[in-house]
């Protein structure tokens, strides 16, 4: 077995600088706001698993249950030697992906990409001793800005599953897909995991399950607030609120003051002023119809060659392929 190898193009320096420049500009704005990544510390990491077992939460399971159903069919149609995984996280589904693409020549390599250095060695050490005979290289960066150094060569598809496409508001979503079309090769592929537009009395409470555990998952952004720029956030006082927008086709995750109150971040000695009621947005999650979506990507100089979805019609895997 060949040890994996890692490259770091993202610093704890560089984390804690965007924190520290995303918490002035997203606090200091009229509506208030912070970007969902500020989720994931280690707490945030285990609650995002539990909220996946949850039964209202259906994105996980039903966007498995499609890969497993039609990962011969991707591997057939896209036939990589390379796979690169962005926001790889446990690599869990890709596994899925790998023993199908493993079963086919020419997979020679995967590239697992995520912010965390820790979880990504731990990922891709697993990845290598279960698949002895793949290359594995994982990058350290963010996929939303370091693109750039994702390595070249072999005909590689990019991976971009769980929904994660729906967190970007449109105009990052052209951007970010303008980006993965600069770093792919013509004839290459990206393949996408999308939720689709459904029934809000099913979609609003997958994102506020009545065991709470997504409330105590979105305060967890006050508390990562509080330990690591030293802010004084009572979370308890944050009313977690879920709210489909229908014109927009995304749930808002909220915070909502239950009380007037001051906020003081003291690392960036910055006072935030609550009034009863106001709200931070914490999160978006865009949810798509095929035909729209396919109209992004192809202003993104993709075609989408292949679209399947679940028999609900709840999820999209989406092969596009780069012209």
């Amino acid at each position: 077995m060949t040890a994996a190898s890692l490259d770091i193009h993202l610093t704890e320096d560089d984390l804690d600088a965007a924190l520290r420049s995303d918490a002035r500009v997203g606090l200091s704005a009229d509506p208030k706001w912070l970007p969902p990544k500020y989720f994931y510390d280690a707490r945030g990491s285990e609650l995002f698993e539990q909220i996946t077992e949850l039964p209202e939460y259906y994105p996980t399971r039903t966007e498995r249950a499609l890969l497993e159903r039609v990962v011969d069919e991707i591997a057939d149609a896209a036939q990589p030697e390379v796979l690169v995984e962005l926001g790889a996280g446990s690599a869990a589904k890709t596994r899925l992906l790998l023993t199908a693409l493993s079963a086919r020549a020419p997979l020679k390599k995967y590239v697992p990409q995520d912010v965390s250095p820790a979880a990504l060695r731990a990922a891709a050490d697993e990845v290598a001793a279960e698949f002895p005979g793949l290359a594995v290289h994982g990058v350290v960066s963010d996929f939303t800005d370091t693109l750039d150094n994702l390595p070249r060569g072999g005909r590689r598809m990019i991976a971009f599953l769980g929904g994660t496409i729906g967190n970007l508001i449109p105009e990052e979503r052209a951007e970010f897909l303008a980006r993965i079309h600069a770093v792919l090769e013509p004839g290459e592929h990206l393949l996408l995991g999308a939720g689709l537009v459904i029934d809000p009395a099913v979609l609003v409470p997958a994102y506020d399950d009545a065991a709470g555990v997504t409330a105590e998952f979105n305060r967890n952004v006050l508390h990562v607030l509080n330990s690591r720029l030293h802010a004084d956030f009572a979370p308890e006082k944050f009313r977690h609120v879920a709210v489909w927008d229908a014109a927009r086709e995304w749930i808002e995750m909220r915070l909502e003051a239950s009380e007037d109150m001051t906020v003081t971040v003291a690392d960036l000695d910055l006072t935030v002023r609550f009034g009863r009621g106001e709200q931070i947005r914490t999160e978006i999650s865009a949810k798509f119809r095929i035909e729209s979506f396919d109209a992004e990507l192809a202003a993104a100089g993709f075609a989408t060659g292949h679209v399947w979805t679940d028999a609900d019609d709840r999820f999209a895997l989406v092969l596009a392929q780069r012209r």
